[in-house]
């Protein structure tokens, strides 16, 4: 005689987002939009809002729906090596536009608004001109020509802000390496303009120089 047992209905969870998260980012919120008549898609993101020396890059890429890198994901995420190389594979493959907003500009505005000024000139340089933008952050940066959505932790939910994050990133690394050729003696090409120890002792003994922003501190004359 086989034995029947009934199997109690596992109990709802008032957590179910939790475990309702994606493993990394997809195309839904831009295939979405798609059916809102909404594209092309661009995401944008933006690397060096944090370091004490060094522009903020920002970057735009609109993704081939039909030619997505595989392993997009948030920059901080990837090891140096990965994000080479899928930068090189997001170039052969997107509508991608860069732009900066130096030190100075960031003394001079603040570094929110240089972020999402850098943001907006890297969209308006994209062949393709979006229906709609993905900025990672709660910010949509002013002045967009069509609509745009600020998405928090978007570089881990899109992967157009992803690709954007990864292109800003290793520009930025880039543009930092060429800056320890004229500024050598701050280890720009190793910390990035970060505070890092090795950097504000560098500070303390030769000064700084002209890439770093003087309205951060410790440099901030108060």
């Amino acid at each position: 005689m086989c034995e029947v047992r009934r199997m109690s209905r596992p109990a709802s969870s008032d957590s179910r987002l939790l475990f309702d998260m994606p493993e990394g980012p997809d195309f839904s919120m831009e295939m979405a939009a798609r059916k809102r008549g909404l594209w092309p898609v661009a995401g944008t993101d933006e690397a060096g809002r944090g370091p004490l020396a060094g522009p903020v890059v920002a970057a735009a890429v609109v993704l081939d729906p039909d030619n997505i890198p595989d392993g997009l994901h948030d920059s901080k995420q990837l090891s140096a090596a990965k994000r080479e190389m899928l930068f090189a594979r997001i170039m052969e493959t997107a509508f991608v536009s860069v732009a900066s907003s130096s030190s100075r500009r960031i003394d001079t505005i603040d570094i929110r608004k240089a972020s999402l000024d850098a943001m907006r000139r890297a969209v308006a340089g994209l062949e393709v001109a979006p229906g709609l933008v993905l900025t990672d952050g709660r910010d949509v940066p002013p002045g967009l020509a069509c609509e745009g959505r600020a998405v928090i932790k978007g570089d881990a939910l899109s992967v157009s802000i992803s690709a954007a994050s990864i292109v800003a990133k290793v520009m930025r690394d880039r543009m930092m390496a060429r800056a320890e050729e004229t500024y050598p003696g701050y280890g720009f090409a190793v910390h990035a303009g970060y505070a890092t120890q090795v950097h504000r002792t560098a500070i303390e003994s030769i000064g700084p120089c002209r890439l770093h922003r003087m309205s951060f501190r410790p440099l901030r004359k108060d």
